[in-house]
């Protein structure tokens, strides 16, 4: 059995029983988009604390926030 499937079937082996599809998937999702922030990381993808909160204040802007 592959490393994914194995981790797959243990992250629904730890959900409540009464978990959904719905709150499946999302945990699948969480789980990829924690792997992808932690890969990017290591291969210094990276912003400033400064470069992101002036990003947040152009986005803001152009919404109208």
């Amino acid at each position: 059995m592959s490393i994914a499937k194995q981790e797959a079937l243990e992250l629904i082996r730890k959900m409540p029983d009464t978990a959904t599809t719905s709150d499946i998937l999302d945990e699948f999702y969480f789980k990829e988009q924690v792997e992808r922030g932690l890969r990017d990381v290591v291969e210094g993808r990276v912003i400033s604390h400064e470069e992101l909160k002036g990003r947040i204040t152009q986005w803001r802007q152009r919404t109208g926030r």
